[in-house]
């Protein structure tokens, strides 16, 4: 089993992800999903938390090498981050979603110089569009971001187009295929909703999916 396999099982062991093709989740969008993901799960779990950590630091050191800089999201990417840029001894920042309304109004909070490298921290790709906010405003405060990291990602058509607009590089420790393949493997889902799941990711926004859940 690999390392993507391995947190893939950790996910569905602790339940930071959920399927339920046979009684879908319904996202703020209104889209009918029949996955639920919360990796905020994985903190709780030290072992799980361990795993995730030395993946990460892996995957920077593989596909990011000159990261002089180490970004959390807020929320969810704020404690990942902490824990990377200890392990690997690096400066670390996080971004809000929006700058403050009071204070200082800042957007980041730490410290990012001009020129310097940085990766970006997020637990979870759904759209993207959270995380590339948060591209947007270090690219705003002149640092070159190199790219983001994630724990999991469903892979999901719009992410894959938001990225490629952006010219961001995005690298994840699993994703929903591996998942799901999982999923089949451990019994905790049967091949025919293997096939309703595939439908999902493919075109959320179409629930033919549903017919074969």
């Amino acid at each position: 089993m690999n390392h993507s396999q391995t947190i893939a099982r950790h996910l569905l062991e602790i339940q930071a992800v959920i399927l339920q093709p046979k009684d879908p989740f319904t996202w703020a969008s209104g889209i009918k999903s029949p996955v639920y993901c919360d990796n905020r799960l994985t903190l709780s779990y030290p072992d799980i938390r361990s795993t995730i950590i030395s993946g990460f630091v892996d995957l920077i050191k593989n596909h990011y090498p000159d990261v002089e800089v180490i970004a959390g999201t807020a929320t969810a990417g704020i404690p990942h981050a902490a824990l990377i840029a200890q392990e690997m001894n690096l400066p670390m920042v996080y971004v809000r979603s929006s700058a403050k309304s009071h204070g200082k109004k800042k957007q980041i909070e730490g410290l990012v110089k001009p020129g310097q490298k940085v990766v970006v921290i997020e637990d979870l790709i759904s759209t993207g569009g959270s995380v590339l906010k948060a591209v947007d405003a270090l690219k705003a405060a002149d640092a070159e971001v190199l790219g983001v990291a994630a724990i999991f990602t469903y892979q999901l058509p719009k992410a894959e187009q938001q990225f490629k607009t952006a010219e961001t590089q995005l690298n994840t420790l699993t994703n929903f295929e591996i998942l799901i393949e999982e999923a089949v493997t451990q019994n905790v889902i049967t091949n025919e909703q293997l096939v309703a799941l595939k439908k999902w990711y493919q075109d959320p926004e179409n629930q033919d999916w549903m017919l074969h859940g």
